[in-house]
């Protein structure tokens, strides 16, 4: 898998979404490619997942 090491990504960009191998941000720009769209899957739902668990958190604290 490559990624984009510039620029961390921001609330604004989730959730990820899938086309292919490809990730991208919630504006469509391509973040990462895997090795194939079954992986892709999964990493986007754990991406998506690790950011509504972090949203949950600062909102609880």
């Amino acid at each position: 898998m490559t990624s984009n090491p510039r620029k961390p990504l921001q609330p604004e960009d989730f959730p990820v979404d899938v086309k292919g191998q490809k990730i991208k941000k919630q504006d469509g720009t391509p973040i990462a490619d895997a090795e194939d769209p079954i992986v892709a899957d999964e990493i986007a739902e754990r991406l998506n997942d690790d950011e509504a668990r972090r949203e949950e958190d600062k909102w609880s604290a």
